[in-house]
């Protein structure tokens, strides 16, 4: 294992490499690592050091690609985002920025001209010219930060999502002189939010950009005002991407879920909205069902894509794809009013769809979908939905992010990754589907790797399925010594094993510290069709379980594999406590990051109450037909809400869910286990993880505690993000290749 920290290494962090040092730096600023792995093995410390670039937009002219880069400094514990440009035809970066306080969100003027970008929670304007900006101007004064904010399409008018007040009541709310007190207090639920307590909620805003700065005097609130209590975007993840300006700059629509307390915690009825800016109505596009996100007007104004869920209350439901016609009243040459809906039209496709884009004339619909080879493609349909053709290469192994951007002879520029390399800037050429690389972020680290092998297997299943497994290889692995290895269990527990790559899971950091890496995409895996998906929903403790034992006895049988460990996060990290229950003799170490332990307290303290409610065997009817709602099922009503999945649920499937909680296997365990959880996780509250060491420790079980008082459901800060990786890889190696 080569995990240590060296002196000269972390001295590089802050170093800014290339032309960097001969620009003006500001106070704070962090440049690209120098860090040199000697060895070609890669550690915790290369995985931090990598840039991680986002946030592409090409500039109108189509010459020109705008992103933004973190860098990280580990002895500071803190990123800095700066911005970059790139010919979109493939050449030399350009860096715009060196602040010492991170630049996000930036877009391009309409005219090409100038850059908007956020820095500080405010807006900001600076001329662009000649791969340079000139000098910054703040360009709001809003005392709640702006978020994320949209330009108008003619660059007159701005978008921006910023906080109000929420209905969590703190002691100042009620006595003025009580501003030292601190205090949350309500009478309804979603009273915190994944890592937050709502003391604020966002809303979303139009001003003009026009005669003076953006404030919140200045400034339209879409909902209505700061007492209406509804979220936009919607938390915790939803941002600008669920506001869409219409081409004319008349209309934004957008997704939002109408709902309070109690009622939002138990649904995802999330529908799309169109808001007229010149009469200030609103028009409703969809009613009922789940989640209904990502609006996106085509080119011409008259139509609206979107993404749907049919049932309500189950975040995992199948994603269609959706196109509605739109129908204008006319008055002389304009257009007056809120639009309707003249006809809806549904995909009919097999996976889910997500990130919808038109093309610039509107006759193409881009998409990206995780499908069946275990990776996430991007695929193209007409405006009328008639079928899906793959863009990016049949079994490529490779995770393509839908288009930012077209260039003139129809080339599509996108982004993808790997297991092997973090996200880059890509170009596909629709004709011949090839690809050119247009960024290069991180080849100075990735070339001084060892190189690894990769594959892709298929494990029986106790029934006889077929289940696709990714297994990653040490560098120079050799079939004739004997290697540990690590199964990973996968959270969601909806999601898909495909070619992702992460901070936190990093299936080539684990392969370069000597393990065979074991990746079984069980029930529950959504690029497989929805059955296999749906099949975990009231069965936690079946044939995905039986799943990851396929997977594990598999790897086991090979002759180059002794030790093995389980190790997940968040359903992961639950079925790591339920397979400590069940397994004998199969693993011989676990891991558990935000698992859950005991799932009548997890029902009755995590804040998303649709999960548990659908997962825990109260609503499962399937609905395959595409633009189908499908049935709720019977779930039995508590308080005016349906509760089927509750722990005082009758329904059968509820009553064995909890009764097989992972807390009532603890009498079986015996196999070293480290517990790990966030002080801030509200998805699944740090009690969790300590209950499970505690019960650990009651039954003599070789146990370790680690709890990270400042983080939520993953682990952000750099050096707690390097404490992380040096704890995980310090257990694995103590139980797996000690002798």
């Amino acid at each position: 294992m080569n995990l240590k920290t060296v002196g000269a290494l972390l001295a590089a962090w802050t170093v800014a490499a290339g032309c960097a040092s001969e620009m003006k730096q500001q106070k704070g600023y962090i440049g690209p690592s120098e860090i040199r792995i000697e060895d070609g093995i890669m550690t915790p410390e290369a995985l931090l050091s990598f840039g991680r670039l986002g946030d592409p937009q090409l500039s109108p002219d189509g010459k020109t690609v705008l992103y933004g880069v973190s860098y990280t400094s580990i002895p500071e514990n803190r990123s800095v985002r700066n911005l970059f440009v790139t010919p979109a035809e493939g050449g030399e970066k350009t860096q715009l920025t060196f602040e010492g306080k991170s630049v996000s969100n930036a877009r391009w003027a309409p005219d090409g001209k100038a850059v908007y970008f956020l820095q500080g929670g405010q807006l900001y304007k600076a001329s662009f010219a000649a791969n340079k900006l000139g000098k910054k101007v703040k360009i709001s004064d809003v005392p709640a930060g702006i978020n994320e904010f949209s330009l108008s399409p003619d660059g007159q008018q701005v978008l921006y999502a910023s906080g109000v007040h929420s209905a969590v009541e703190r002691p100042v709310d009620t006595d003025p002189a009580l501003d030292k007190a601190n205090a949350y207090a309500t009478e309804d639920l979603m009273y915190r939010h994944w890592d937050h307590w709502v003391e604020t909620i966002d809303h979303s805003f139009v001003a003009a950009l026009a005669n003076g700065p953006v404030t919140p005097e200045r400034s339209l609130d879409i909902l209505g005002g700061p007492e209406v209590l509804f979220q936009l975007p919607n938390g915790p993840f939803g941002g600008i991407e669920q506001l869409c300006w219409s081409p004319d700059g008349r209309y934004i629509a957008y997704s939002c879920k109408k709902k309070t307390g109690r009622e939002y915690a138990f649904s995802t009825d999330t529908d799309i909205f169109i808001y007229c800016i010149l009469t200030g109505e609103t028009t409703q596009v969809t009613s009922g069902g789940g989640y209904d996100t990502d609006p996106a007007w085509s080119p011409d104004g008259s139509r609206l894509a979107w993404l749907s869920m049919a049932r309500d209350g189950y975040e995992a439901d199948q994603t269609w794809l959706k196109v509605a016609d739109l129908a204008f009243e006319a008055e002389g040459e304009g257009q007056t009013g809120n639009p309707a809906v003249a006809a809806v039209r549904t995909l009919d496709f097999p996976f889910n769809a997500a990130g919808p884009v038109w093309n610039p004339d509107g006759s193409i619909l881009y998409f990206n979908a995780l499908y069946d080879k275990a990776v996430q493609g991007i695929y193209q349909t007409d405006p009328s939905l008639s079928e899906a053709k793959l863009l990016t290469r049949d079994g490529d192994w490779h995770d393509y992010n839908s288009p930012f951007g077209f260039l003139a002879d129809g080339t599509v520029l996108a982004s993808y990754c790997s297991m092997d390399f973090p996200t880059e800037l890509i170009s596909i050429r629709p004709s011949d589907r090839k690809f050119l690389q247009l960024t290069h972020e991180n080849e100075a680290i990735l070339r001084q790797l060892r190189q690894h092998r990769t594959e892709l297997r298929t494990v029986k299943t106790v029934d006889g399925k077929d289940m696709p497994t990714w297994v990653l290889y040490p560098p120079e692995f050799d079939s004739t010594k004997v290697y540990p290895a690590i199964e990973i269990t996968l959270g969601g527990p909806q999601g898909t094993l495909s070619q992702g790559w992460s901070y936190r899971w990093n299936y080539l950091l684990m392969a370069h510290q000597g393990y065979v890496v074991v990746l079984p995409n069980r029930r529950g895996t959504t690029a497989f069709g929805q059955p296999w998906c749906e099949q975990i929903s009231g069965d936690y403790i079946g044939l995905n379980m039986q799943d990851y034992l396929s997977a594990a006895k598999m790897v086991k049988a090979e002759p180059y594999v002794g030790k093995l460990a389980a190790c997940g996060a968040s359903y992961g990290g639950y079925s790591v406590y339920y397979l400590a229950g069940i397994h004998g003799d199969v693993y011989d170490c676990f891991i558990a990051h935000a698992g859950i332990f005991n799932e009548e307290h997890m029902y009755m303290t995590t804040e998303e109450m649709w999960f548990p409610n659908w997962d825990n065997g109260g609503l499962h009817e399937y609905a395959f037909t595409p633009g189908e709602t499908g049935a709720r099922g019977d779930g039995e009503t508590f308080g005016g809400i349906r509760q089927g999945g509750s722990p005082w649920s009758s329904a059968p499937k509820a009553v064995r869910h909890y009764a097989n909680s992972p807390h009532t296997l603890v009498k079986n365990w015996h196999t070293p286990i480290l517990c790990i959880h966030g002080g801030n996780d509200f998805r699944v509250p740090y009690d969790e993880g300590m209950a499970a060491f505690n019960a650990a420790q009651m039954m003599g079980v070789p146990s370790k505690l680690i709890v990270f008082p400042e983080e939520n459901h993953w682990i952000l800060q750099p050096q707690n993000a390097l404490y992380w990786h040096r704890s995980y890889f310090d257990w694995l190696e103590r139980w797996l290749k000690a002798e």
